[in-house]
C-alpha cells in the first residue's frame, strides 16, 4: 500500500490537524484544499507565539512594541511578524477579519471584547477559553482566561 492510499485511513484516524502534519513531513502527499488553510494556520500560530513571547512586557496606551504594547498594538505586533497587516485599532481589526462563531474558534483567531456593538479591546485566542493579551494601565501582556460571553471572534486571512 502506497502513502498516498493510506491518506483516508490516517485522516479517519489521526484527525485533520495530524493528516496536515502527515502531508507537511510526507512531502510528497497532496490533500486538495489544505494549501490555504495550512498557510493560514501557520500564520496564526507564529502569531501566537510571537505574543506569548511578549509575556511580561508592560501595558502602554497607543504603543505598538516592540517593549510595550496597548491590546491591538500587541495584535498588530503579532501579525506582522507573522507576515500580516494589520490595521491600528482593535475595532478596524475586527473590520478587517472574517467573523467566526465560537463554536469555530481557533487558536490564533482574534477575541474581540464589546460593549453593545463597540469593540473596545482584542486579545488573542490561546485555545481552552484563554488569551494572550495586553490588558490596561499598571499591568502587562499575559495569559488569561475569557472573562465575558460579549466577545466576536475574527480570522485573520
Amino acid at each position: 500500500m502506497t502513502a498516498l492510499n493510506r491518506v483516508p485511513s490516517l485522516m479517519a484516524r489521526a484527525g485533520t490537524a495530524s493528516a496536515l502534519t502527515i502531508a507537511a513531513v510526507g512531502g510528497s502527499i497532496v490533500v486538495p484544499g489544505f494549501a490555504a488553510d495550512a498557510s493560514a494556520a501557520t500564520m496564526a500560530t507564529k502569531a501566537l507565539q510571537v505574543a506569548a513571547s511578549k509575556k511580561g512586557a508592560p501595558y502602554k496606551w497607543g504603543a505598538t512594541g516592540p517593549r510595550r504594547f496597548d491590546c491591538s498594538g500587541l495584535t498588530l505586533y503579532s501579525y506582522k511578524k507573522a507576515g500580516k497587516t494589520l490595521p491600528r485599532t482593535a475595532a478596524q481589526q475586527y473590520n478587517r477579519t472574517h467573523h467566526v462563531s465560537a463554536r469555530n474558534r481557533k487558536a490564533g483567531d482574534l477575541v474581540f471584547f464589546h460593549y453593545g456593538s463597540s469593540v473596545y479591546h482584542v486579545g488573542i485566542y490561546a485555545g481552552k477559553g484563554k488569551i494572550w493579551h495586553a490588558p490596561k494601565t499598571g499591568d502587562v501582556v499575559k495569559l488569561q482566561k475569557i472573562w465575558t460571553r460579549s466577545v466576536w471572534y475574527g480570522r485573520v486571512s
